[in-house]
């Protein structure tokens, strides 16, 4: 019984290590894609955004 607790104990470590990692690249990825693209490409995303939701913003 104790052999499978660690086993199982393992598995959870290993995917929540995995799942972190998978966030910190996507969160990379999102910085520097936001940092290098141009600020009128930044603004007609987040407005793009904004209207999907049905947000009124003009």
């Amino acid at each position: 019984m104790t052999t499978r607790s660690i086993r199982t104990t393992a598995a959870t470590s290993a995917r929540t290590a995995v799942a972190a990692f998978v966030a910190m690249l996507l969160g990379s990825f999102l910085l520097y894609g936001v940092g290098f693209a141009q600020p009128q490409q930044i603004h007609d995303a987040a407005h793009d955004a904004r209207h999907s939701f049905a947000f009124p913003c003009h």
